[in-house]
């Protein structure tokens, strides 16, 4: 769902060596039949409210040959366990508003919104392209 448009051959060609290159690079592959099916990429960040580390799933993905089998709920599992493995404090993701699907798969898996005082209401996730 990254805007909807493939990536660049640019991103082709050197996604996996940039990636490679990085530190706190997590990656979460998921075969069915030695057929590549799911994958969840993440990264180690910090949180200084909790002095701790948090893994945030960056990319989130099944196949649609492989949907609504479990896939998902069990790449998830995967990612938890291994953000437990680091000793996080917190998983973190971001979601489409429109994507009611994968919301509910969260939910379903012990996501909620991100709200620290229910007065200021949820946390945006706000960008600036550079």
């Amino acid at each position: 769902m990254g805007g909807g448009e493939d990536l660049s051959p640019f991103v082709k060609t050197n996604l996996i060596a940039a990636l490679q290159s990085r530190q706190g690079v997590h990656i979460v592959l998921a075969f069915v039949d030695n057929k590549p099916a799911g994958l969840a990429i993440c990264f180690e960040g910090f949180s200084t409210f909790a002095c701790k580390p948090l893994l945030n799933i960056h990319d989130f993905a099944v196949a649609p040959e492989f949907r609504r089998r479990g896939l998902a709920k069990r790449i998830l599992k995967k990612v938890e366990e291994h953000a437990h493995q680091l000793d996080c404090c917190k998983i973190t993701l971001e979601v489409l508003e429109g994507n009611k699907t994968a919301q509910a798969l969260y939910s379903a898996c012990d996501f909620a919104h991100y709200e620290l005082d229910a007065q200021m209401g949820r946390a945006l996730f706000w960008q600036k392209k550079l």
